[in-house]
């Protein structure tokens, strides 16, 4: 077994000396986004291509080196770092291979290496006149398409467009013992196996390395208009969005949730961000709808909102892209303005869309009945059931003893809640270190069973990802 040395040595000459980091020189790479978790490596590797990718993980399999796929590093679950403790770590990391390799704007579809930044991804299908529809809010600079896909992102556009899992009609895979598989098609039907790119879109990095990607396109549109509603509650958002939904057909692509709280927070942290209305709401959701026809669509969403009925306070529309992005600014500016507020206790949950008002009030309540002082932040994506629900002491000096003592406590009661509305405790974030332990309590004994055994087959040595997804793999 090579020592630490001569491992980067030999790194050096598949990947070049520019390419390896060794030492304090690696450290950044070894935290997360959030400032939460910090672990420890060999070393951090940069491959160019998907030939050194595999290179790379042949030589950390030949010695038994445990692998830590990244690539922005904007894992909010500690997914894309090494453990504090384990075995020898590499960071392997993919932001040199950023290439957009084809757009095929007849099939509609765009062919990118895992290194692509999610926000380069947009130019080039709108210059063939297409729209790559993934669209995330405060870490979307930053993040980069492989951990987007190995995350099974979420995002804006889901309501219409879907998950990640739904953009992908092939990839490209650097499996555990170096081997490439070439599952890049193109292809809307193909029944011919199992479909084996959908274990990869989720799995965190604990099953291959995914080096590129077939993305679907879609037609870019040519109208749009946003509203901001401020709405009396969240039973009120369900009961619009499905007023909506009934009259604006599949033009909606966006419906998003915001507490007072939230704003809040936006306004103290966010520059160039105000109150979208004369008077203050609790609630507010901001709407989108877009059409590839030309016609304009501000005056349909009137009459949507208009014909609602009750539950309506105010609402303004406009179909200004301009305009309309001061408000998405509120929405976009939220993780941010946390992030400046301190830590707090994160949920990203999922529950069926009837019963998201259920959720935020029978969650509060139990939350509240125990700790009184507490502030909730309860923002997302209502059109798909995702609910970002944060939890911290309204003192922000209080916070870290706070979350310290009582975050088990705080996840157990919201979890409780989620188990309840037959919801799942991870809607769009992952898993990594954070609920690795706490899945096991949410999934049936024959769930972890399968889940263990697609472990064992891809990586039966465990070096992909270590201590990430649930805690033991194997049994």
């Amino acid at each position: 077994m090579a020592s630490e040395a001569k491992l980067l040595e030999t790194l050096a000459a598949i990947v070049g000396s520019d390419a390896v980091l060794g030492g304090d020189a690696a450290t950044p790479y070894y935290h997360d986004w959030r400032g939460r978790y910090s672990g420890a490596g060999i070393g951090v590797v940069f491959p160019a291509d998907t030939r050194q990718v595999s290179e790379v993980v042949k030589l950390c399999a030949a010695n038994k080196v445990a692998m830590v796929p990244q690539g922005g590093n904007t894992s909010l679950c500690g997914g894309s770092v090494p453990l504090a403790d384990g075995p020898r770590q590499l960071v392997i990391n993919l932001s040199r291979m950023d290439r957009i390799r084809n757009v095929d704007a007849v099939n509609y579809t765009m062919t990118v290496e895992a290194g692509c930044k999610l926000a380069s991804l947009y130019d080039a299908p709108e210059q063939a006149d297409r729209l790559f529809p993934l669209g995330l809010t405060a870490i979307a600079p930053h993040c980069e398409i492989g951990g987007n896909l190995s995350t099974n992102a979420g995002g804006l556009n889901v309501l219409r467009y879907g998950t990640a899992r739904s953009l992908v009609l092939g990839l490209e895979v650097v499996l555990p013992d170096g081997r490439i598989w070439d599952g890049l098609r193109s292809l809307r039907k193909d029944n011919s196996g199992y479909d084996l790119k959908q274990l990869f879109i989720g799995a965190e990095g604990t099953l291959g390395i995914i080096t590129a990607a077939v993305l679907k396109l879609f037609p870019l549109p040519k109208s749009q208009a946003t509203a901001c509603i401020a709405v009396r509650d969240p039973a009120a958002a369900v009961a619009l969005l499905a007023h909506l939904r009934a009259t604006c057909g599949d033009t909606i692509s966006a419906f998003e949730l915001i507490s007072r709280s939230c704003l809040d927070l936006v306004f103290k942290h966010i520059p160039g961000t105000q109150e979208p209305f004369a008077d203050r709401y609790e609630w507010i959701v901001i709407a989108q709808v877009a059409d590839v026809l030309p016609a304009p669509l501000d005056g349909a969403l009137r009459f949507a909102l208009n014909t609602f009925g009750e539950g309506i306070a105010a609402f303004e529309i406009t179909a200004n892209k301009e305009d309309a992005e001061g408000w998405w600014k509120l929405r976009k500016g939220i993780p941010d303005a946390q992030k400046a507020e301190g830590i707090s206790i994160k949920h990203d949950v999922s529950v069926p869309i009837s019963r998201v008002a259920e959720f935020i009030t029978r969650a509060s309540t139990a939350l509240r009945d125990t700790w009184p002082g507490i502030r909730i932040v309860a923002f997302g994506h209502l059109g798909d059931g995702n609910i970002h629900y944060n939890v911290s002491l309204a003192d922000a000096t209080g916070n870290e003893d706070f979350i310290a003592e009582q975050e088990a406590a705080v996840q157990h009661r919201v979890y409780e809640v989620v188990d309840v509305l037959e919801g799942s405790i991870s809607a769009e974030h992952g898993l990594g270190q954070l609920k690795r332990e706490e899945i096991i309590r949410h999934k049936s004994a024959l769930e972890l069973e399968l889940m263990r055994s697609i472990k064992q087959t891809f990586d039966p040595h465990g070096l992909m990802n270590p201590g990430k997804f649930i805690q033991s793999m194997r049994g």
